[in-house]
């Protein structure tokens, strides 16, 4: 088992209301290799469920298990140990302007290294084939040396995957890698992070607006409302309906607190889905 969560909710740090939670009462069970799409409408609490798996959020209440831990059970080293086997990737990724992207895409090494190795590869890029050969993924070889500062957004998020490709990480918490994409680069993008985790049997959470393509790509979709997960679904059971329903007005009621009955048959999954 790659994560095992039971009852967890998250106050998110930036909260200003005392109790308020970002996540709440999640159940959530994800087995190593699977590839999990999570959708929902903005502040569903997804950045917030990838940022709880990677360790970054601690639970206010509930269980979380990675790897078979409890990470916050365990000492600070034996948690950074941990984190070592996760590669959370940003919307926005954290590349220093003023670096060269070759050293921005080899960051993705710096849980490997020891601290004179990383300032070593500062001054002299320590791999820089390796930096250019995951950069190639995203046709972006060109741009090896080049300063991030120059490249475009669409651009940057590319170079935050090729980082990803580097590390030596088993899961992969990706948080919406194709919003500065135009459609082609978006399957493209895709396409290699779904590949690299294939070929290495690692775990893909990853978060999407664009629901097409989670439908089309991922053969499960957790879809997130309001912090509490609505459905659990194998694709092919994932309907137009549900859909609509995760998406609908926010004033409307939610999946388990319906009255009327024509929302009622919006709302029914299809056979194999979970609704919460």
């Amino acid at each position: 088992m790659n994560f095992d969560l039971r009852d967890v909710s998250v106050r998110h740090p930036s909260a200003s209301v005392k109790g308020a939670s970002a996540l709440s009462a999640l159940h959530l069970a994800i087995e190593r290799g699977e590839q999990v799409a999570l959708i929902g409408p903005s502040g569903a609490g997804k950045t917030t469920l990838l940022h709880t798996l990677a360790c970054a959020h601690r639970p206010d209440a509930g269980t979380l298990n990675a790897f078979g831990m409890d990470p916050w059970r365990l000492s600070s080293h034996e948690r950074h140990a941990m984190r070592a086997r996760l590669f959370l990737a940003p919307q926005t990724p954290p590349l220093p302007p003023r670096q060269r992207v070759v050293t921005a895409v080899l960051a993705g090494r710096l849980p490997q290294w020891s601290l004179w190795w990383a300032v070593g590869s500062l001054i002299k890029p320590a791999d820089p084939q390796a930096a250019f050969d995951a950069l190639a993924r995203f046709n972006l070889q060109d741009k090896l040396y080049a300063r991030v500062d120059r490249l475009s957004g669409g651009e940057r998020q590319r170079c935050g995957m090729a980082r990803l490709l580097i590390s030596q990480a088993e899961t992969f918490l990706v948080d919406e890698p194709l919003s500065a994409l135009d459609p082609t680069l978006a399957v493209q993008t895709l396409s290699v992070l779904q590949k690299e985790a294939a070929a290495r049997n690692a775990t893909l959470i990853c978060s999407l607006h664009q629901v097409e393509l989670a439908r089309a790509h991922f053969p499960r979709i957790v879809g997130l409302r309001d912090g509490r997960i609505v459905f659990d679904a194998a694709r092919e059971n994932v309907s137009d309906m549900m859909i609509a329903a995760l998406y609908r007005d926010a004033s409307a009621s939610s999946c388990v607190d319906v009255n009327a009955e024509t929302e009622t048959a919006l709302l029914q999954p299809a056979v194999g889905a979970r609704c919460f």
